[in-house]
């Protein structure tokens, strides 16, 4: 008896985990997947009919805006790492006993709605904002300088709503860093430089591949700061997947968009996770 409790206690634990993808990740999946393969419309109703048409369609028409949609979301993640790293290294080896404290400050803003700072930036960035009209009246910007409604606007929206994402992850891969390898480094006259390069970046590589992760996914497929930030010249496939939803009542079609997004996004995430090196990033994390 006590045997096969140890047997099904693994599985036991798991169990509600399972449950849990299954109810609210396996099932929406393949029911967007049926769903990508109907026709009809929200009166007559739809009806499954292998209608693979509608990714034709998705890809066709909706092409330039999913390029666009990576386009912006690669761009997002680089200026993320290149911010990210600065900033966990910091709090990581010159924190201190504040580290917690600096962790708290980073995160509060984060406290308030996604939404609701986004409307704030679309405030702060408004041709006669707090930031650009005290500018243009002291003759620094010309009458007709405008950032919202650019990409520029879009950009440093998704670099702001998702630095955590990036920061956090990175943060713990540097805290997990045993000085004494540093030590060890600089005991061998490796300059700061070098150090870094061959000791300190090698060893935060998981925390980069995980930063990675988490915010070029969610930032390819985000609607809300194209939205309120951008215009028409700057609509990313979210905002498509939102008005074939909710305002065309057009399912079939929103999921055929989300399936091919979500295609495309796994195989950069396997490219990426090839030329990075997965083993490598395990061993890393190993140590």
């Amino acid at each position: 008896m006590n045997r096969v409790k140890r047997t099904l206690a693994p599985y036991l634990l798991v169990l509600p985990g399972g449950l849990w993808l299954l109810l609210f990740f396996v099932v929406p999946m393949v029911t967007m997947l049926s769903l990508s393969l109907q026709q009809g419309d929200v009166v007559n109703g739809y009806r499954f009919t292998g209608h693979w048409q509608n990714y034709v369609d998705a890809v066709t028409d909706y092409r330039t805006q999913m390029i666009r949609s990576l386009v912006y979301g690669l761009v997002t993640t680089v200026v993320l790492v290149v911010m990210s790293f600065p900033i966990a290294y910091w709090i990581a080896f010159y924190g201190g006993k504040r580290k917690s404290t600096y962790l708290f400050l980073l995160l509060l803003p984060f406290f308030v709605s996604f939404v609701l700072r986004t409307i704030s930036w679309r405030q702060i960035l408004t041709d006669d904002g707090m930031l650009l009209h005290p500018l243009k009246e002291a003759g620094l910007l010309s009458p007709g300088f405008h950032i919202l409604g650019t990409s520029y606007a879009v950009i440093g929206g998704l670099v702001y709503n998702f630095l955590p994402f990036m920061v956090l992850p990175i943060y713990v891969a540097l805290e997990r860093i045993d000085s004494r390898v540093i030590e060890a480094a600089q005991d061998l006259y490796a300059v700061p430089a070098t150090v870094f390069r061959k000791v300190v970046f090698p060893l935060a590589l998981p925390g980069v591949f995980a930063g990675v992760l988490m915010t070029f996914v969610p930032a390819s497929s985000d609607y809300v700061n194209s939205a309120v930030l951008g215009s028409s010249s700057t609509t990313m496939i979210g905002q498509v997947v939102q008005a074939q939803a909710l305002a065309n009542s057009n399912y079939p079609m929103a999921s055929a968009i989300s399936f091919t997004l979500m295609a495309v996004l796994l195989a950069g995430i396997f490219v990426y996770a090839r030329l990075l090196g997965t083993e490598d990033v395990m061993k890393a994390a190993a140590r």
